[in-house]
């Protein structure tokens, strides 16, 4: 039985939207036919989730001209060419401005779709629906959208919001061990970079959230959402402090690029980023050392990597995080921490700095 456990709100003005987080909500079509101002409708999902889900989401489209793009399952198809094939089906079925395209899957997906809405006659509605933890508490929420170039993850892309955000927490129940610890690192993200409090009760919870507890995963993405769209309300195209959301990250995407893109998942890079980030903060004389031990068993006890792969040299990192989002005017910036729950943006730190900070995970 569908049941929506709470409602949330990103205030953007204009492009503000809800946040729903509950069970079955895949099956609850009045909660799509709100956000719906046409019946022309393009659902975009991939070989791996479409088999699970897709039927149940049409089924709560009945009435409408749903048409439908599967996709294939990987962060290696997260390219303009495949991005094409939904261009191609909303063309072919002459979808107007007025269609509206709901991502059904994971960050990829939502990216995708989010981009191909934002560009489609330069733009119409999109819902996501993510069905991964990594997506649920993190890629659905807050605009961003985008493909990768073999130069760089998420180059191209687009700030463009959905309408709504329906998390149906049931679709954790399919997502493998793997997928739900690269989650599992975006939840820890967020306590890491604003809230204290937050990280306590996850190293307090953490096997229950890897035991699927729904209770826990509940808190668990609430307490992520609102800690995101807060931020995102507040800085809705990254002009300041929303770069905070990507503490890890510069050095998770380099991991990403380096290795080629899903060889490491990337809640498994941001896992190892955020170790490394960590630190780079004890080395600046920023952030205690029990602190950054905590960080890192607080990682590992989610399940993922703490360190960097060792085929990457230091020389190769630094290399890589000069093609970076975060570069400008010619300075990497980073997010850096002075205390859990204090980050801060600074490209005030050393080349030789951040070079020993690599090399020490090669000595």
């Amino acid at each position: 039985m569908a049941e929506v456990l709470s409602t949330l709100q990103v205030e953007l003005g204009e492009h503000s939207y809800p946040i729903y987080i509950g069970q079955c909500l895949i099956s609850e079509g009045a909660l799509f036919q709100r956000h719906l101002k046409s019946k022309q409708v393009l659902v975009v999902s991939n070989e791996t989730v479409a088999p699970l889900y897709m039927d149940r989401l049409l089924g709560s489209l009945a009435g409408f001209q749903v048409a439908q793009v599967v996709l294939p399952d990987g962060e290696k198809y997260k390219t303009l060419e495949v991005l094409n094939a939904i261009f191609d089906q909303l063309l072919s079925k002459r979808f107007d401005r007025g269609c509206s395209l709901i991502a059904l899957g994971g960050g990829v997906i939502g990216d995708m779709t989010g981009f191909a809405a934002a560009c489609y006659q330069r733009g119409v509605d999109f819902i996501q629906v993510p069905t991964t933890l990594l997506s649920q508490v993190d890629s659905s929420v807050g605009g961003k959208t985008g493909v990768n170039h073999p130069l760089g993850k998420n180059m191209i892309g687009a700030f463009y919001q959905p309408k709504a955000v329906i998390i149906d927490i049931e679709t954790l129940n399919t997502l493998p061990s793997r997928e739900l610890s690269a989650g599992l690192a975006e939840v820890i993200k967020h306590g890491i970079i604003t809230d204290e409090a937050y990280f306590s009760w996850l190293e307090a919870h953490i096997s229950e959230l890897r035991g699927l507890e729904s209770d826990a995963l509940a808190h668990a993405i609430e307490g992520s959402c609102i800690i995101k769209s807060c931020v995102v309300s507040a800085d809705e195209k990254e002009a300041g402090q929303r770069a905070l959301l990507n503490y890890g990250h510069t050095f998770g995407h380099a991991i990403e690029t380096g290795m080629g893109y899903g060889v490491w998942l990337h809640g498994e890079a941001v896992g190892a980023g955020m170790c490394m980030a960590a630190r780079m903060s004890r080395l600046m004389g920023w952030l205690a050392e029990d602190e950054e031990a905590r960080i890192v068993s607080l990682v590992d006890a989610a399940g993922l990597p703490v360190s960097p792969p060792a085929e990457l040299s230091a020389e190769r990192f630094m290399e890589l995080m000069a093609v970076d989002k975060k570069v400008l005017a010619g300075k990497l910036r980073l997010v850096l921490l002075k205390g859990i729950g204090n980050a801060l943006i600074t490209n005030d730190f050393s080349p030789d700095l951040l070079s020993r900070t690599l090399g020490s995970y090669n000595a």
